[in-house]
């Protein structure tokens, strides 16, 4: 087994504490999203062997498409994993620029579709679809759009939500862009099992993933095919536990209690199941965010999306990145406060022992020496 793990850009900013909002309601840090300071991450997370670095989409962050597209020349082999929400371009305009994207990017554009789940920012967006509609249109959009990568004559098709006539690309996409999708709700299962190739969950307890996953391969078989499974979840690790669990109580502390009353009212809106299930983790309370060993919901108190973060010694956040392995993920998609930081005190100290466990490669070079830099000791394993 070979693991993939992937960071996080914060388009929307940057800090040492929590930065509260996301998912439809605004979010700003004390490091600015500036060109510049995401260089920076896009760097580490480069240096330390992360494989590609997925971005935010909505209206409380920068744009996905633009800002990555601007951080290609100032890396060599990162990956960039734009989210994008399907119906809000064409599909043959989205092929296209995914189609652009590779060709310049030389192979390093992954895709992460998001179908919407807060019906006030899609409706800022013009699109006044319900749930349903939203994951009935994925599907269309998806289908054209793939059809528009492979295909060497005109697609015409006609859904209910998507009409293309004889459309077709001068230049398609090699390799086709991988196409990651999340989504917990009954409608997202198909769409997921038909046009994904990796489907990604939130961090949840070990037994909620292995059921999700098991429902999603059900569904996989009936289309025959079988997909890759990704995971979303922050980490804390540190070289004691004690250190870890000290990051976790000092961010908790630093938490404005009107900011957890202000996020938690915004994200009760939600129409996304799997928001649902992160609020569900704690409830909007303080207590007993330990949901599982080493799984803390403190960040769902204040952040919308993934809510979980792995804290512990460098050895406990490879053991439970091992137990998610062993239930078939293979993908992991990781941030951490500050993002730059956090990139190598994950990066130095637990992709090594994952290393030594033959579960993970430097994906850049075929020995890999970790630098010395002052987050992480290279001790622990």
């Amino acid at each position: 087994m070979s693991l993939s793990f992937h960071w996080f850009l914060p388009t929307y900013g940057d800090s040492r504490g929590l930065v509260a909002g996301g998912h439809g309601t605004f979010m700003s840090g004390d490091r600015p999203a500036s060109l510049r300071y995401l260089n920076q991450i896009g760097a580490a997370a480069e240096d330390n062997g992360f494989e590609a670095v997925l971005t935010p989409t909505g209206a409380w962050c920068e744009d996905a498409w633009l800002t990555t597209a601007m951080m290609v020349e100032t890396t060599e082999t990162l990956k960039f994993l734009v989210a994008f929400r399907p119906g809000l371009v064409s599909p043959t305009l989205a092929a296209q620029m995914a189609a652009t994207f590779q060709r310049h990017s030389r192979g390093r554009l992954l895709l992460n579709v998001v179908t919407g789940g807060e019906p006030h920012e899609q409706q800022a967006y013009g699109d006044f679809l319900d749930k349903s509609q939203r994951y009935a249109r994925t599907g269309e959009f998806l289908h054209v759009v793939r059809e528009l990568w492979t295909s060497t004559e005109p697609v015409t098709f006609e859904g209910e939500h998507i009409r293309v006539d004889q459309a077709l690309l001068s230049n398609r996409p090699d390799p086709v862009p991988p196409v990651f999708f999340g989504g917990s709700s009954e409608p997202a299962g198909p769409i997921a099992a038909r046009y994904s190739d990796t489907y990604l969950t939130w961090g949840e307890p070990l037994l909620a993933v292995s059921r999700k996953l098991e429902w999603i391969r059900r569904l996989a078989v009936d289309h025959g095919r079988v997909l890759d499974y990704g995971l979303r979840i922050h980490v804390i690790s540190r070289d004691t536990s004690e250190q870890a669990w000290a990051e976790a109580d000092r961010l908790l502390a630093d938490i404005d209690p009107a900011d957890i009353e202000r996020v938690q009212a915004n994200l009760a809106r939600s129409e996304s199941e799997g928001q649902r299930r992160m609020l569900d983790l704690h409830g909007g309370s303080t207590e007993r965010l330990e949901i599982a060993p080493n799984l803390w919901a403190g960040v769902g108190l204040v952040r919308g999306g993934a809510g979980t973060a792995l804290v512990g010694s460098h050895a406990e956040v490879a053991e439970r990145l091992a137990e998610y392995a062993r239930l078939g993920i293979t993908h992991f998609i990781l941030s951490g406060y500050p993002h730059l930081e956090e990139a190598y005190w994950f990066g130095e100290g637990v992709l090594p022992i994952l290393e030594r466990k033959g579960l993970w490669r430097h994906p850049n070079r075929t020995e890999h020496i970790a630098a010395a830099t002052p987050f992480a000791t290279s001790s622990g394993s």
